[in-house]
């Protein structure tokens, strides 16, 4: 497997991204939505992980215009009122991907992937990233074929342009692992986020993580949880091999 650092080009300017792909031959994609921690040896870790299965992975720096990663200091984990503290340095930052902004970066991460593998693509996120997922997603309908989201946040909300209202915009196979000890996806707007994509004919499936947290699958998050983390990657490549059928490396 091979892995380095690369920068590919947006509307905006230029998104510095993490790639990790298998050594030979031809691989589905998968492109990786971070958390609001942003880029960091943790998503590396991971990304190196779904490769290692064969697959292209594409985790780009979503804050880009904030500079290249890591954009913040991270909080000590160990420090509630740290985490408190970065959380609202990384509102502005977050506020500031609309749907357009979304759908304009989205399409050039999967530019990107287009030029390494063949057919369309899979995308994971992570907190906002299954948010900001979903908003890939729906812009580019035709190119994705699979959407999971892990401990999602976001998801479904009172205003107008909340992620769930644009579920018949998706073409793709959908997954959510939710935590059940998440204040920001609670029981209602889970039935509710399952109540969109029933309405509009997507397949997928919900599953309910006993006793995880937000934020169960980063090991340098004080909510990381082994088992919850071991049993959304046994998800996830499942749900990769149903869309993608994927080549072992």
């Amino acid at each position: 497997m091979q892995s380095k650092t690369i920068e590919l080009r947006t509307a905006d300017g230029v998104a510095d991204a993490y790639l990790a792909h298998p050594d030979d031959g031809e691989h589905p994609a998968v492109l990786f939505i971070m958390d609001a921690f942003g880029l960091r040896p943790r998503i590396e870790e991971m990304a190196d992980r779904i490769a290692e299965r064969g697959y292209v992975v594409l985790a780009p720096n979503v804050f880009y215009r904030a500079g290249r990663a890591p954009a913040l200091d991270l909080p000590d984990p160990g420090d509630p009122g740290a985490r408190s503290s970065f959380m609202q340095k990384v509102r502005p930052l977050s506020e500031q991907l609309t749907r357009d902004r979304l759908a304009s970066d989205g399409g050039a991460y999967l530019d990107y992937l287009a030029q390494l593998a063949p057919g369309p693509v899979a995308i994971t996120g992570y907190c906002m990233g299954a948010r900001l997922g979903w908003g890939i997603a729906a812009a580019h309908p035709d190119r994705v074929a699979a959407l999971a989201g892990f401990h999602g946040g976001g998801l479904v909300t009172d205003a107008p342009d909340s992620p769930h209202r644009s579920a018949g915009h998706l073409n793709a196979e959908v997954y959510f692992g939710h935590a059940d000890e998440d204040p920001g996806m609670a029981p209602e707007q889970i039935a509710a986020l399952d109540r969109a994509l029933d309405e509009a004919a997507v397949r997928h499936l919900t599953e309910v993580y006993e006793g995880a947290r937000h934020g169960y699958t980063m090991a340098d998050h004080r909510a990381w949880n082994e088992a919850a983390c071991e049993r959304h990657f046994d998800a996830l490549f499942a749900l990769l091999e149903r869309s993608l059928e994927a080549r072992p490396a």
